[in-house]
């Protein structure tokens, strides 16, 4: 019973310790930089965070259609890279009852025709839509 439990101890301690790293990262944002862009703010897996310009700060105006091109980034708490500040980072709920992340209270979304980390392609659509500069 006791190497057992020992050996349950030893396995849950390495686990833990060899998951860590990943699971903190699940929740961090990036610094990417793109020439002719500059740069920006992308999740952990490198997919590039937008802002609506027709938002308000605190206040998401894209609903319905809009969010199905516009999927919504939310993670309960963001790991800030090295220069961005953390406190910069909220979270609000919308009106659809959805909670959205936010970055200097503005909400932050994907683009869904970007299909690789670093695509930017939604950068600059209808003059409304911009990566989420740091």
């Amino acid at each position: 019973m006791r190497k057992w439990l020992l050996s349950f101890a030893v396995v849950l301690v390495l686990g833990l310790a060899f998951s860590g790293p990943a699971l903190s990262d699940h929740h961090a944002v990036k610094v990417s930089e793109k020439e002719g862009i500059g740069k920006f703010l992308v999740d952990a897996k490198g997919m590039t965070l937008y802002i609506y310009k027709k938002d308000s700060v605190g206040k998401s105006a894209c609903t319905g259609q809009c969010v199905e091109r516009w999927p919504l980034y939310f993670r309960e708490t963001v790991a800030a890279p090295a220069g961005v500040i953390p406190e910069h980072f909220g979270v609000i709920t919308r009106e659809d009852g959805k909670k959205q992340t936010t970055y200097k209270g503005w909400p932050l979304y994907y683009y869904a025709g970007d299909k690789a980390a670093g695509d930017a392609t939604g950068h600059g659509r209808g003059e409304v839509w911009y990566v989420a500069a740091p």
